[in-house]
């Protein structure tokens, strides 16, 4: 009887929703491209809706949630490979290794990882080409604990050379490896093109400067970068903003203000024009086509953003992907990218791996693309994707309060237009075909790149067996072949 009262009343409750699901289903649309969306409705967050600013001066960014019982504080620092002597270069990835594994003053190695193993708190100190960082993420009850061992790494760093030694011995196996594959022989090598041997984002560690790096060092080291006058914090979690900042306040009052780092230096070389190659004997060809770029202040900038997504940054929608990929099939992955620099201009590169004989190819496919958009206007729909894909995606960059900060501090040390997140949609609106044509006639003159090539070069110069493009078709063939570097000294070997 039971059953037969609920089949009744299903029955009932379905016979009672059918007109609606009916007039739902007539209100559908047809086809796919019918359906509307409404506008999407996002405000950008400020920054100075989450600044502070302790009383030594620190300034410090907050977004408190109450998801999850954890906190997650990053203290940023500049600083990195660019202030390494020349003779010391692996000086700040080292030191920041040894100040999270090397122990301090009170604590043995072994005993600071298990400390940290039973607050369920995860360290990350590390150290990049422009900064250097000191993290941790734990639960909001040990907090208090972790930063008092974080505070003790950087401040009081034992630096264990037992540690140091198994370091060191890693990274000299790691070197005897770079040149098993072809991506670290190109990147090194278009690198050293594009911004001089002698300069930080070229520059890469020897067996002899990783040798040389001593305690001393990582500890003048730590003690110059790793300080408040040259530090950002950013904190986000389940916490009362005002207790928190009176926790670092506590936290910084002791320590010793320092120095601000100062920016970057500026690259003097200037990358020559012409067809660079390095030998090695693999079936396919790896490919860099390229020049330096623009700066993210230049007028230019959205304009040239929205031209790279067209040409080879927007994946399976842009040209050098259907030409060279869905088209000719000659590579798996092509592409290009755009960066532009904060302090001096970065780069702008396409690039491609393909077999060896249709290297050439690829790379004249590519070339007639950069012509291309250098003498037509693009497509209208072809530029409305393009701008579509940085507003609708523009959210994605706020999505999490840790990411946010972290764009937030960027920020903060590179001195960007507090505006500029409000106004970037409009800018890429802005953006004309004529714009994209005008951007690319300055930057994609392939007279005015560099294109670097490792692999085969006696089965890569030759061309396809069709004959419709040959390396010679370059530079009056004209190539330059780079020897390759012996892996522990970064000298050419003969």
């Amino acid at each position: 009887m039971k059953n037969t009262i609920t089949i009744l009343a299903l029955a009932a409750a379905t016979a009672a929703t059918a007109p609606a699901s009916a007039q739902k289903a007539a209100q559908l649309p047809k086809r796919p491209e019918e359906i509307t969306f409404k506008p999407l409705a996002f405000s950008a967050p400020k920054a100075s809706d989450y600044r502070h600013v302790l009383s030594n001066g620190i300034v410090v960014y907050m977004a408190p949630s109450s998801e999850l019982p954890l906190v997650e504080l990053s203290l940023s620092f500049r600083g990195g490979d660019y202030l390494e002597p020349a003779d010391k270069v692996g000086l700040a990835g080292m030191t920041a290794a040894m100040l999270r594994t090397g122990g301090t003053e009170s604590l043995a190695p072994a005993e600071l990882d298990e400390k940290l193993d039973f607050l369920a708190t995860e360290v990350s100190i590390g150290a990049r080409g422009t900064s250097c960082s000191a993290s941790i993420d734990c639960l909001k009850a040990n907090f208090d604990e972790s930063l008092s061992l974080l505070m003790d790494m950087l401040r009081r760093p034992r630096l264990d050379d037992a540690k140091r030694k198994i370091a060191v011995d890693d990274m000299i196996e790691r070197m005897k490896q770079r040149n098993d594959d072809a991506d670290p022989i190109l990147g090194r090598e278009w690198n050293m093109a594009l911004y001089g041997e002698d300069h930080f984002e070229a520059r890469e560690p020897t067996e002899a400067s990783v040798r040389g790096i001593t305690r001393a060092d990582m500890a003048a080291y730590a003690a110059r970068v790793f300080n408040p006058g040259n530090m950002i914090v950013s904190v986000s979690g389940d916490f009362e903003p005002k207790a928190m900042l009176a926790k670092l306040e506590a936290a910084f009052s002791t320590w010793p203000k320092g120095e601000r780092m100062p920016e970057p230096p500026a690259p003097t070389a200037e990358m020559k024009p012409g067809v660079y190659h390095v030998e090695k004997e693999i079936p396919q060809g790896k490919v860099y086509i390229g020049r330096r770029s623009i700066t993210r202040d230049d007028p230019d900038y959205f304009a040239a953003l929205v031209m790279n997504e067209i040409l080879g940054g927007g994946g399976f929608t842009s040209r050098i992907m259907k030409t060279v990929r869905s088209d000719e099939g000659l590579a798996y992955s092509a592409g290009s990218s755009l960066d532009a620099g904060v302090w001096y201009p970065g780069e702008f590169r396409a690039g491609f791996q393909s077999k060896n004989p249709t290297v050439a190819l690829a790379i004249k496919l590519i070339e007639n693309e950069f012509e291309r958009m250098r003498t037509t206007e693009v497509g209208a729909e072809e530029l409305a994707v393009a701008k579509q894909s940085f507003i609708e995606t523009f959210p994605r960059a706020f999505e999490s309060k840790p990411a946010m900060l972290g764009i937030f501090v960027g920020d903060e040390w590179t001195g960007r237009d507090p505006s500029y997140w409000q106004t970037y949609r409009d800018n890429v609106s802005k953006v004309t075909a004529a714009d994209v044509k005008r951007v690319a006639q300055r930057m994609l003159d392939i007279k005015g790149m560099a294109i670097f090539v490792v692999g085969d070069w006696d089965t890569i110069a030759p061309g396809d067996p069709t004959g419709r493009a040959k390396m010679a078709d370059f530079f009056n063939d004209q190539a330059e072949h780079l020897p390759l570097r012996d892996p522990m000294t970064m000298q050419p070997m003969k």
